[in-house]
């Protein structure tokens, strides 16, 4: 069984700034990652065998701020970078939207957003790869990547096997330091497959600006039942790993 995580970073000093590019992380930023390690300290949910992080700044400094609480070392990767801007990186929105107009991602996804950039084609292409080739390297293990929205947008088009060409019909909106988990499970005769298990699980951010903490220390690192499954499988659940009939088993019999 693979488990991939992939984890948001936390808040940058860009999106508060009105930049394109990286200036590592706000004070917000900050405390959303400490927000995000106490959590995984303390309820020990996540036994990663191994954490790699994007090389750029928001990234890079989020997954050093949790990497304590795995207990394990950074490792960094170009290919999990967001979007390459190119020669916009670093300009105020303004700047970037007066010399090199409004992306149409949807309309002209094979346009770079600034010379020396990427399209989105080329960008959920870099995205599909990197998550191919490491979910192999690591096959049976537990990865956490700290990435980008845009990595984890394009984890969907991997996945589900979506066009990468084209921006999806339903969108998605990735909190800062969220998690989202993908599980591959193999069934019987069946070749393995991917499950969606979580998707922007940012409740470690629910008592910023409170007077209590969330004891996380005190709560369970998995759901200690499976009273919301069905009493009965419905047939998707059950297809994959369905038994041989009675009536099979008799003809087998009189055989």
């Amino acid at each position: 069984m693979t488990r991939l995580y992939l984890i948001r970073h936390a808040e940058a000093n860009s999106a508060i700034q009105g930049f394109i590019g990286d200036g590592g992380l706000s004070p917000l930023g900050i405390l959303q990652a400490k927000r995000l390690r106490d959590r995984l300290a303390a309820s020990k949910e996540i036994a990663a065998d191994v954490l790699i992080a994007s090389t750029l700044p928001r990234a890079r400094q989020t997954a050093e701020i949790i990497a304590p609480a795995l207990g394990l070392p950074v490792q960094l990767d170009d290919s999990l970078q967001e979007l390459r801007p190119g020669e916009a990186d670093g300009m105020p929105v303004e700047q970037f939207q007066a010399r090199f107009g409004e992306p149409d991602y949807e309309n002209d996804p094979y346009r770079i957003i600034a010379p020396g950039g990427e399209s989105w084609a080329q960008f959920m292409l870099r995205v599909g790869s990197a998550l191919d080739r490491i979910v192999r390297e690591y096959e049976g293990q537990t990865i956490v990547l700290v990435c980008h929205g845009g990595v984890i947008d394009g984890s969907f088009l991997y996945f589900f096997k979506m066009s990468a060409w084209t921006l999806p019909p339903a969108r998605f909106y990735t909190r800062n330091t969220s998690i989202t988990l993908w599980q591959q499970l193999a069934s019987g005769p069946y070749k393995p497959h991917w499950h969606l298990l979580k998707y922007n699980d940012a409740f470690h951010l629910h008592d910023i600006g409170t007077p209590v903490r969330i004891p996380w220390g005190q709560i369970s690192a998995s759901p200690a039942s499976d009273q919301d499954r069905p009493s009965v499988p419905i047939e998707s659940e059950s297809f994959s790993a369905r038994e041989p009939s009675s009536e099979t088993n008799l003809s087998q019999e009189e055989k």
